[in-house]
């Protein structure tokens, strides 16, 4: 799943392309990645792009018209979706249902993208909008760990009295904006603390841990990922994980093996020695077939 870190990179990517052209034209290839219908997914069209930002996973393309109120065009890629960047946008026809395209839109100097979504499983989500604010993913979130004024003080009162383990806190986007299954296991790994670990329980010192692990960690993911290409992206993430999809490996820092733990849709990884005392957490589908 892209997080903040790729999220950011896209964003910084189309802001310099996208800046000052006109949108002409915007296609749906998949109807269910369309969760708006006021103002219709092409008001766009005509508009000049004012701008490219950022909402916790969310991508902002802000266009402007001297006839009408701006429009945002708002996306979220969710688990399996993607941005495919064209200098020269294909002039092959769309056919809905019949590939991986949800949504195309096309610029005045030829550009564009196509978003995609592999698997069956389909969530990536798409929204025209006057004010991102009225997307209800952008307005549940929770502080952006990047903003200046996400501060040590900010995070302790986040954690203050949740009785929720902290990986559960750090991915819970209303909680704290941008932060997914990778960077969460890549910010305990550094701030040697257990997924496991009560978010109420937190001491000052793994406050203080967590919040430069948390700021560390995604300041180094944003600049891996600026300025390479969309179709580099993913590669970046990965090589500069620590121990996130690294099960079996080394941890770099301590040399022990990298540890998984299993769920329904998801895993999780760790570093035992790092981070639990040596301690190996229980496999969760292992333990569900043994009772």
């Amino acid at each position: 799943m892209p997080e903040m870190p790729e999220v950011q990179g896209l964003v910084d990517f189309l802001d310099a392309r996208l800046r000052g052209l006109t949108v002409t034209k915007v296609t749906v290839a998949n109807i269910a990645a369309l969760k708006t219908y006021d103002p219709p997914i092409d008001a766009p069209v005509g508009g000049r792009v004012a701008g490219v930002r950022r909402h916790g996973k969310f991508v902002d393309i802000e266009t402007d018209a001297e006839d009408r109120e701006p429009v945002h065009l708002v996306f979220h890629l969710a688990k399996a979706g993607w941005l495919r960047w064209y200098d020269q946008l294909p002039t092959t026809l769309l056919r809905p249902g019949k590939s991986p395209i949800a949504l195309r839109v096309a610029f005045d100097d030829g550009s564009g993208f196509d978003l995609t979504e592999a698997g069956t499983k389909k969530s990536l989500a798409v929204y025209a909008a006057h004010d991102p604010a009225d997307v209800p993913g952008i307005a549940r979130l929770g502080p952006d760990p990047l903003d200046p004024g996400f501060t040590r003080d900010v995070l302790a009162g986040l954690t203050a009295g949740r009785r929720t383990q902290i990986k559960g806190v750090l991915r819970d986007q209303s909680i704290v904006a941008g932060i997914g299954n990778a960077y969460s296991d890549e910010i305990l790994h550094a701030a040697k603390m257990s997924p496991y670990a009560l978010a109420a329980g937190l001491d000052d010192a793994e406050i203080d841990r967590l919040f430069a692990a948390t700021r560390e960690t995604l300041t180094e993911a944003v600049a891996a990922a600026s300025g390479k290409p969309p179709a580099e992206l993913k590669d970046a993430k990965r090589r500069g994980m620590a121990v996130h999809g690294r099960r079996g490996e080394r941890c770099p820092v301590c040399g022990d093996e990298v540890r998984s733990v299993f769920f329904a849709d998801n895993s999780l990884e760790y570093c035992p020695t790092c981070q639990t005392g040596g301690k190996i957490l229980a496999d969760r589908r292992l333990s569900r077939l043994l009772k």
